[in-house]
């Protein structure tokens, strides 16, 4: 390992030494806006996200506020819709998609393979200056006159009606999907051309097989909104009919186009967390992953299964009642190789030598808020029950258990799980895993009462509403600020502890995988000496993990 001198003042001990690594090989801003290393633009992307991630809560802590009360006027019904626009644009888009993939799959997928670097050093740096350029524009128009149409951009209103910042916000959308495109292209050729000796395809980390199967939903599916946002555009600009029933077009065929790619999108946030926990269940139950290839293969089930139910969003908008039955079928079936995931965690964590620390509570929160999320798409997926709830706020309640409760809660765990690789500093325990229980009670608070209200009959989007929801909507708003506070800790202690944190060893959770074997902090190039795989992964025994 590479290591550089610390100078001493003259007659003092010789200079003493300090390994190279990623954070101190180059200094100042210049070395870190062009660097080509994963690990750095992994960094630029997490800073870039959190950013994102606060301005979408700021947004909805507003809303939430003005939902304290049935006819509370803390704004006007224009700027509710605003608000509600802004939160789901900025956190689907900029934090949700990018999120797992860009922080954790940048800095993590080399070293799983045993490579250097990404296939496309320059490209990866560019995707970052792509995701930067397209949040401009995005933030843009939100912050200057804002935004209506909801996170959807539903025609006509979007291309005819709205007279708000429609055009800037599009674009950014369709700048920073360039960027989604170039990830996935670079994390498909790394991993086919890149995996270290003796690594096959069933020696792969699962969390390998999620970002695969997620860079083939990001080549696919991406380029389906682009085309979707463009048409929204010329339609808005020039008045060709494309989706305005007025000059020729048909709405319905923007539903068809926006979900199609946004329906496998939910799959872009949510296989890169299961991928988190696959990794970090075996490592604190202490057991090899149960049904390895089941997981896998049902990684690419969910990419293509993902792209055959978009109409089920459409149940309501006027689409056959033939078509309607076939989607609900498909719809039924992607459920099945999400719930051989969650078997098959179950499974390994049974008889376990099971460690309660904080990655573990963060992927337990996945799992259970997660489940009770895709029972409740079951609701969704019948033709019957989904006419009763379409738009209302168990809709809500059921997308925010899934993005949120299993999503947020995977990033959260593995953020922690890899703290001490990423940085080479340990964060408090006692205050990490109060976090994990503030943010579930909170989640819990806030959105099983959506699915009550919803079910009464509460539309979302309605920035007032009928007396009697009033009681079930204080319970969320509560919840909501007892989430806020669970949000801020980690980056209080997280921060803290680059400065203050107990230095980490190369491996302090007695992990398996090859970025294990690396230094924390990572050296520039991750490995002295390329590794070689000689047996599967997840070989553990059932000695307690290292929890500090």
């Amino acid at each position: 390992m590479s290591t550089v001198a610390v100078a001493t003042p003259q007659g003092e001990s010789p200079p003493v030494t300090r390994p190279v690594n990623y954070l101190n090989v180059h200094f100042g801003v210049r070395s870190w806006l062009l660097t080509t290393d994963h690990k750095r633009i992994a960094i630029l992307y997490l800073i870039s996200i959190t950013l994102m991630f606060f301005l979408g809560g700021a947004a909805i802590t507003v809303v939430r506020l003005q939902l304290l009360t049935p006819d509370n006027n803390l704004v006007d019904a224009d700027t509710y819709n605003k608000l509600f626009t802004m939160h789901g644009i900025i956190m689907v888009f900029f934090f949700m998609v990018p999120s797992i993939p860009a922080v954790l799959g940048n800095f993590l997928l080399p070293m799983m393979l045993g490579a250097k670097d990404l296939a496309f050093p320059k490209l990866n740096l560019l995707s970052w200056y792509i995701y930067i350029l397209g949040g401009t524009f995005t933030l843009w128009a939100v912050l200057s006159g804002g935004v209506d149409s909801g996170w959807t951009f539903y025609t006509p209103y979007s291309s005819k009606a709205s007279h708000t910042n429609i055009i800037p916000a599009a674009v950014g959308v369709f700048i920073v999907g360039f960027s989604s495109i170039l990830t996935g292209l670079n994390f498909i050729v790394t991993t086919h051309m890149m995996r270290a000796p003796g690594q096959t395809w069933f020696r792969l980390p699962l969390m390998v097989w999620s970002l695969y199967a997620t860079s083939i939903i990001f080549l696919l599916g991406t380029p389906v909104l682009a085309i979707t946002l463009t048409l929204v555009a010329i339609e808005r600009i020039f008045q060709v009919g494309v989706f305005d029933p007025a000059l020729g077009g048909d709405p319905v065929l923007f539903q068809h186009m926006f979900w199609f790619y946004s329906h496998p999108a939910v799959y872009i946030m949510v296989l890169p967390a299961m991928g988190v926990v696959s990794e970090v269940v075996p490592c604190f139950s202490r057991k090899n992953i149960y049904g390895y290839k089941f997981i896998a293969f049902s990684s690419l089930g969910i990419a293509v299964l993902g792209f055959l139910v978009w109409s089920h969003h459409m149940f309501v908008a006027g689409i056959s009642v033939y078509e309607a039955f076939l989607f609900s079928f498909l719809s039924f079936m992607v459920a099945v190789p999400s719930a051989i995931k969650v078997f098959n965690w179950t499974a390994t964590l049974y008889k376990g030598s099971v460690a309660f620390a904080t990655p573990m509570l963060f992927a337990f929160g996945f799992i259970g808020l997660f489940t009770i999320g895709g029972l409740t798409g079951m609701f969704l997926a019948s033709l019957g029950t989904d006419v009763h709830v379409h738009d209302t706020y168990f809709v809500i309640a059921h997308f925010h258990f899934i993005m949120v409760g299993g999503a947020v809660m995977a990033y959260m765990g593995g953020l922690h799980f890899w703290w001490p690789k990423m940085t080479g500093r340990m964060y408090p325990e006692f205050w990490s895993r109060l976090a994990a229980m503030i943010i579930f009670v909170g989640f819990i608070l806030t959105f099983l009462p959506q699915f009550v209200v919803g079910n009464l009959g509460m539309p979302r989007r309605y920035y007032q509403y009928a007396p009697e929801f009033q009681v079930l909507n204080v319970m969320s708003s509560a919840g909501a600020s007892i989430l806020a506070v669970g949000y801020v800790l980690p980056l209080v202690y997280l921060l803290w502890s680059l400065g203050y944190g107990k230095k980490a060893g190369a491996n302090p959770w007695l992990a398996t995988g090859l970025e294990w074997q690396t230094a924390s902090p990572p050296p520039p190039d991750n490995f002295a000496v390329t590794p070689v795989v000689t047996e599967a992964p997840y070989q553990y025994s059932k000695e307690v993990a290292v929890v500090s």
